[in-house]
């Protein structure tokens, strides 16, 4: 059984809901995996799955050095994700990025597309966030 987009965001909307003030990306997203986990066996929908709403925000930020922007844009360009929308800035020796990513002809799921962002991240020292985008548009709503 693989749950829908809806019942994932409906369970992310419970959490939020119930932390209150309390609620951070890292802890949501904990407590919504934690719950995929016990009801579907840890599978979030791969990106093919899902339609309705294929987005995510990808950020990250770091110390600049060439090539930062190249490694990640080349996943994503493998991974066969288009992006929407970029925003990059350079501040004196730091840059900051955003993205917003489609998703929908990828041929990785979500986590499977953060776990190789991540081995990107580690091996330039930066930090790379991904989130779905209703999860990230519900978390900050206020």
């Amino acid at each position: 059984m693989s749950l829908s987009e809806e019942e994932i965001r409906r369970i992310t909307l419970e959490a939020i809901n119930e932390l209150g003030e309390k609620a951070s990306p890292a802890l949501v997203k904990s407590i919504v995996e934690n719950a995929v986990n016990k009801i579907d066996g840890g599978e979030i929908p791969k990106a093919e799955n899902v339609r309705k709403f294929d987005r995510a925000i990808l950020t990250s930020f770091g110390i600049n050095r060439p090539g930062v922007v190249a490694q990640i844009t080349a996943l994503l360009s493998e991974a066969q994700c288009d992006l929407r929308d970029i925003s990059q800035k350079i501040m004196e020796d730091f840059f900051t990025l955003i993205m917003i990513v489609d998703m929908s002809n990828s041929k990785y799921g979500l986590k499977e597309l953060d776990e190789k962002l991540n081995a990107i991240a580690e091996k330039l020292n930066i930090k790379i966030f991904l989130q779905h985008e209703e999860v990230f548009r519900q978390m900050h709503r206020i």
